[in-house]
């Protein structure tokens, strides 16, 4: 059995643990609630911009091939795919970035499977060390600058135009987003959208409701011009949307994964006092014992 003093050590140190993860639980849940405003008042403008880009794909299907916006319609073939991953920069936080990295790389393994040329981008410092281990040779510099607490539009814009960098010199034909969607404060669902082309398939959108009947649009002033600054703008709120979703579910994993580590440590602590008052009255009835027999022996 280990010493008084091992003992005494050993559950102060896991209280100054459980005031660290005490004192962290409250961050994350302060800032959680900013975080979530920010994801939840982003949704509806994503959501209608998604849902208007389904029904404008649908009136331009019928159109000749290169006549369709390659960020909307693609570019015809389906061989070269880059797969934009969005995890976190901190980690303590459960599972949160793991099941978001696990996620691109059965996506990663799946396209190659199927005979398919990928790339990767990592957004987040978690995901590119989770994915660096297995796909280094495939993964592609991040255009974002590093050491921002938030996530900012301008960040979204810098991926958008690699991706439209990319696309311009034929180096993509297909873009995946993977990403853990905000789905509750104990929920996080890693999920999977097609961001390009932008007519993703219903069963890898999350948005599914209301869907918009296939309809016929009027350009004003010119079709070229004004899918030249929407199309490019859609693909930036996409990927603005998806940070902000990773942001809140990161904060939200984090407070529930420093709340269950507070109460592990109380647990321990509990566990750790039973036993040092069990060594202590063992050394107390040892003791007694000794004094006793010492005075029956004079």
């Amino acid at each position: 059995m280990p010493s008084l003093k091992a003992l005494r050590t050993r559950i102060n140190s896991v209280k100054s643990t459980q005031k660290i993860t005490s004192a962290m639980k409250m961050v994350a849940a302060s800032k959680l609630r900013r975080a979530q405003a920010q994801a939840e008042a982003a949704q509806p403008y994503a959501d209608r911009m998604a849902r208007m880009l389904r029904a404008l794909a649908a009136s331009m299907a019928e159109q000749p091939p290169g006549s369709v916006p390659p960020l909307l319609g693609g570019t015809g073939r389906d061989q070269k795919h880059l797969v934009v991953s969005v995890t976190a920069d901190r980690g303590l936080a459960g599972g949160f970035n793991a099941n978001s990295g696990r996620a691109a790389r059965n996506v990663v393994r799946r396209l190659e499977g199927e005979g398919k040329s990928v790339k990767l981008l990592a957004i987040g410092r978690k995901g590119r060390d989770y994915l660096r281990r297995e796909f280094a040779d495939k993964l592609i510099d991040n255009p974002m600058k590093g050491g921002k607490k938030r996530p900012e539009f301008g960040d979204a814009e810098l991926v958008s135009g690699r991706i439209q960098e990319m696309l311009a010199k034929g180096e993509v034909d297909v873009v995946t987003l993977v990403y853990n969607r905000f789905a509750g404060v104990m929920s996080q669902v890693p999920t999977e959208v097609r961001l390009m082309p932008m007519a993703p398939d219903k069963d890898s959108d999350p948005v599914k409701d209301d869907e918009p009947e296939r309809a016929s649009y009027e350009f004003e002033p010119d079709e070229d011009e004004i899918l030249a600054r929407l199309l490019p703008r859609a693909l930036s709120i996409q990927i603005y949307r998806a940070m902000l979703d990773n942001e809140a579910g990161f904060y939200a994993a984090q407070m529930t994964a420093m709340d269950a580590a507070t109460r592990n440590a109380g647990d321990m602590i509990k566990r750790l006092t039973l036993n040092y008052n069990r060594a202590r009255q063992a050394n107390i009835t040892s003791e007694l014992v000794e004094i006793i027999s010492g005075a029956e022996a004079v």
